[in-house]
């Protein structure tokens, strides 16, 4: 049996790999874990993560990863909102009766355990429930079955030509679904390997590259620009590579060539978002790539740009950019009304703004909401703002991202206060230090005597956004 999965701390085979999860299904299944049922992990990339994930499945069982960095209130909220029966972790103190990842995950004797039966999965059982903001700041459940996770896998390792012979390097989190999709199942799928690297470090990833041998890695902007300004002297042995992956957040095209130059290695920029079960668009690893755009749709789906009354749009014109076909989630959890608005008679709602080109390629032009993509990471200014308006000094909070040259962006806040009423930007920062990510935690806060509105008086955030450049 060749190698399947392995992290900093172990390498598994298949034939392991299959024990591990059936150790694991075991476990669960005496702690009362069934079909239906919800899990909740949370854990930094560690192979450990996979193991239950592939364990929760074999019961039926839905899985909800959540992001170690959050904070207490934040985690809270997620593992509630889901109705996970269990809490899977390292830190027993992160959930009340939540279970230690050793009790879980402990390689056992064979026999020690009967083996959990498995359960017959229906296409449209709940697979993943991944968390992201909303536009009101307040985290959402994207509900994803198996059938949108199996047809995304498909379509991944069609795009990517992926085989037996590929071996992914992990780098991006396993909370979120390019992580889980890209970089594990994908491979997997395709009779391929997969290695989960731990917290991201430009200084030693090239290190893992060269004793891992990947032939791919999927990464965000902000890697490439922290690998890019490594020291000149950084010449690593990048020949295991075939080709990597960008998404998230589109990729400047001069820095795409940078990475290209230096390193020898392909960039393949592609667009997605966790509705869509990760991927929408891919420019083709084969060719032509186009910089500055994120490709052709991908097969199986339809991406079309549409107006404001719902019409589709021809090449060329800007407009919203909706997806159809079966990687568009089931919806979000216990949100009907949100996921009515977003999924209207098939097409997703992205919410971003693009174009197709004349040869067919989408070009992202912004973004219709008023989201911050920090390092990958989508942050949503009403979220922050929200915490900012429990200081008893605030009256108005407006939260803004501007250019980060490593980072993409990052957010910074405006603030007026009561008449009367004194609080420095300092201890404004602290106070969003207590309840949010450090990701989301404002670069700055200023405070003024008035934020800029438009004609109908909303806060005029574009011109906000711009005087923050400007400065």
């Amino acid at each position: 049996m060749g190698p399947c999965i392995a992290d900093d701390h172990e390498q598994l085979d298949n034939r392991t790999f299959l024990a591990r999860v059936r150790n694991a299904a075991a476990v669960l299944g005496a702690h009362g874990i069934g079909a239906g049922d919800v899990v909740a992990v949370i854990l930094p990339n560690r192979l450990e993560l996979v193991v239950i994930m592939f364990a929760a499945w074999r019961l039926g069982a839905a899985v909800t990863p959540v992001h170690p960095g959050l904070t207490e209130a934040e985690a809270r909220h997620q593992i509630e909102d889901s109705g996970a029966k269990a809490v899977i972790t390292d830190d027993a103190s992160r959930s009340a009766g939540s279970l230690d990842v050793s009790e879980v995950t402990h390689p056992r004797a064979a026999g020690d355990d009967d083996p959990a039966d498995t359960v017959s999965l229906t296409s449209d059982s709940l697979a993943l429930i991944i968390y992201t903001s909303g536009t009101t700041g307040r985290p959402k459940g994207v509900m994803l079955d198996h059938a949108n996770v199996a047809a995304m896998c498909r379509m991944i390792i069609d795009a990517l030509g992926l085989d037996d012979t590929d071996h992914s390097l992990l780098v991006l989190p396993l909370f979120h679904v390019n992580g889980i999709v890209v970089s594990v199942l994908s491979p997997l799928l395709a009779g391929g390997r997969a290695t989960i690297a731990g917290r991201f470090s430009a200084s030693a990833f090239f290190t893992s590259v060269e004793r891992a041998r990947p032939t791919y890695f999927s990464a965000v902007p902000a890697i490439y620009a922290m690998l890019v300004a490594l020291p000149g002297d950084v010449r690593p042995d990048t020949s295991s590579l075939r080709r990597v992956i960008c998404g998230a957040a589109p990729m400047p095209a001069e820095l795409i060539a940078r990475f290209e130059q230096r390193y020898g290695v392909p960039i393949v920029e592609g667009y997605g978002l966790s509705e869509g079960t990760c991927a929408s668009t891919l420019n083709p690893p084969a060719g032509p790539r186009k910089p500055g755009t994120v490709g052709l749709p991908l097969p199986g789906q339809t991406v079309a740009v549409m107006d404001a009354e719902g019409n589709l749009l021809d090449a060329g014109s800007a407009g919203e950019v909706v997806v159809r076909g079966p990687n568009v989630m089931r919806g979000y959890l216990g949100l009907p009304a949100e996921t009515a608005r977003t999924v209207v008679d098939g097409w997703l709602h992205t919410g971003d703004v693009g174009r197709f080109d004349a040869d067919g390629y989408l070009v992202l032009v912004d973004r219709i909401k008023d989201m911050i993509i920090r390092g990958g990471e989508n942050i949503y200014p009403k979220e922050i703002e929200n915490v900012l308006h429990t200081h008893p000094a605030v009256l108005e909070a407006a939260v803004v991202g501007v250019p980060d040259p490593m980072l993409g962006e990052v957010p910074v806040a405006y603030v007026v206060l009561l008449p009367g009423a004194t609080v420095t930007a300092g201890e404004l920062v602290e106070l969003c230090r207590g309840s949010l990510a450090r990701i989301k935690v404002p670069v700055a806060v200023t405070v003024t005597e008035a934020l800029p509105r438009n004609p109908v008086g909303k806060i005029d955030k574009r011109r906000l956004r711009s005087s923050a450049v400007n400065q």
